[in-house]
């Protein structure tokens, strides 16, 4: 009889154990600073499989990686308007703050068609968006970091998001590719 009290007592405590995680209640995954992997709210909408999925992307260098990703398709024109894509495939352990399609749209259109067809306000609003070093979820509590364009951006946590410079909020962050970290932004970044 007590060998069954100390088995039941066991089980009952690995049930306790397991159970806040199996209910949800366990903290939120880029809330570990252990973690490392996509998180965040749009990674959801990345398609499961193929070049534009998250196991694609990892293969590709960043701008590659982008093309195959659907709700990237404005900032890859930009990219490409700048001549940029060469850049980017060939830097070296960077993280790009890629804004989604969604945030260029905020941007009046008259606006935006004359930031894409000026190729030197282009080129410093994209580099800004580009650090040169690849950035851990950890390091994005409470940053700040020098981009290419030669200004530098804050990043902060606020409870279970991250933000970029107090506006843009990382949608879906950490995502990997095989020289850079991707952090997806909901607002597009104006150099300081």
């Amino acid at each position: 009889m007590t060998t069954h009290r100390t088995r039941r007592s066991a089980v009952l405590g690995a049930a306790a154990f397991t159970l806040p995680f199996v209910l949800g209640l366990a903290a939120p995954a880029f809330a570990d600073s252990q973690q490392s992997g996509p998180y965040g709210p749009a990674c959801a909408s990345v398609p499961k499989e193929g070049a534009g999925s998250l196991a694609g992307m990892a293969k590709d260098p960043v701008a590659t990686a982008a093309s195959n990703n659907p709700a990237l398709s404005t900032l890859v024109t930009a990219v490409k308007r700048a001549g940029l894509v060469d850049t980017l495939n060939n830097a070296k352990d960077i993280t790009v703050f890629a804004p989604t399609n969604e945030a260029f749209a905020k941007i009046p259109k008259a606006d935006l068609a004359r930031i894409l067809a000026d190729k030197t306000e282009l080129t410093k609003i994209l580099t800004y968006h580009v650090v040169g070093e690849r950035i851990t979820p950890k390091q994005l509590t409470s940053g700040s970091f020098k981009t290419l364009e030669g200004g530098s951006l804050t990043t902060a946590r606020s409870g279970g998001s991250f933000t970029v410079n107090d506006k843009a909020k990382i949608v879906c962050g950490d995502v990997h590719t095989s020289n850079a970290t991707v952090n997806i932004i909901d607002t597009v970044l104006t150099p300081m």
